[in-house]
């Protein structure tokens, strides 16, 4: 009634209310408990639920692997995970969270990928990316850090600007919306939000010289704070479009001055491979379009010169 008498008119309140409604429709966010926003779609023997399903164990034996996917599809949006790794010696196991239109051979679909490993060796995270069915655009970072000593937090962030994968506050991989060069971009499709952990020993460790190790098993993988801000699909057909989006923002646009930097401190010290750097696949422009296909070389070569022009300056000095 406060606010009623603040405004002096009930109209506006009721307006203010119905566009609080909406906005509340359009752009959805931040679950409370897996089940609010996510199902399982593979095995629920191996899905537990933690602390009142705020988090979830996912498990991996010689029986089966397991999978969970989202109620609804997105279109743009973030979407993130705290997730904790297998531990010890993982070779052989896969642990993914991604995104998929579920479309078949027209296909959208944004991955993050963690690749087992044996103990005392690096975990690789992979990503690659799918626009209108065409893949092959793997990225490999060794991560700097035991991402099965705690959680660390994982965010795919996706508008019509570029797509953005972070570890952390760090961006490992930037690929943008460069259709005006004839590289596709995936925005005309929603997308499901899925996890899996599964045994694809035949590649994913070394290429498949490291197999799984049964006796290890059974592989755990944990998850927490789920949270998608996106457009529901189907929902309000105006809400993908809308260049209000808090992700379509000037700041979602690029990244600022730290993130940048931190981006080619992954790229130079723990990129492994690049998709842009297979020649191959770098010859196809029509795939090669992360970051415009700038290659890691330019940012060696920077390093380089930023490396001479210190030690001339400090032989100067």
């Amino acid at each position: 009634m406060a606010i009623i008498n603040a405004f002096g008119n009930i109209d506006l309140y009721v307006f203010l209310l119905s566009w609080f409604l909406v906005s509340a429709v359009c752009v959805w966010g931040r679950p409370a408990t897996f089940l609010q926003d996510f199902q399982i779609s593979w095995s629920e023997s191996h899905i537990k639920q933690i602390d009142q399903g705020r988090a979830i164990q996912l498990i991996l034996d010689q029986n089966s692997g397991c999978g969970f996917a989202s109620k609804s599809k997105y279109m743009f949006g973030r979407v993130s995970m705290k997730i904790k790794l297998v531990p010890g010696d993982s070779a052989g196991t896969v642990t993914a969270f991604y995104m998929n239109s579920d479309t078949d051979t027209v296909r959208d679909e944004l991955d993050f990928e963690f690749l087992g490993n044996r103990s005392g060796q690096p975990y690789t995270v992979q990503t690659n990316i799918y626009a209108h069915g065409k893949g092959d655009r793997e990225q490999r970072v060794n991560l700097w850090f035991d991402p099965s000593a705690d959680f660390h937090t994982y965010t795919i962030m996706w508008n019509h600007h570029h797509i953005v994968f972070y570890v952390d506050d760090f961006p490992i991989r930037v690929y943008k919306n460069n259709e005006a060069k004839g590289i596709a971009y995936p925005k005309m499709q929603a997308m499901g939000v899925y996890s899996t952990l599964w045994e694809a020993d035949n590649w994913a460790t070394r290429g498949g010289l490291e197999k799984i190790d049964w006796s290890k098993a059974p592989f755990y993988a944990y998850y927490k704070d789920f949270d998608i801000e996106g457009c529901p699909s189907p929902g309000p057909a105006n809400c993908a479009s809308n260049q209000s989006n808090w992700w379509e923002g000037a700041t979602y646009q690029a990244l600022n001055a730290m993130e940048a930097r931190r981006y080619r401190w992954v790229r130079l010290n723990h990129m492994i491979y690049d998709y842009c750097q297979d020649k191959p696949r770098a010859n196809d422009s029509r795939v090669c379009g992360d970051e415009g296909c700038v290659r890691l070389q330019e940012y060696k070569s920077k390093a380089i010169s930023v490396s001479i022009m210190q030690l001339y300056f400090s032989a100067n000095d």
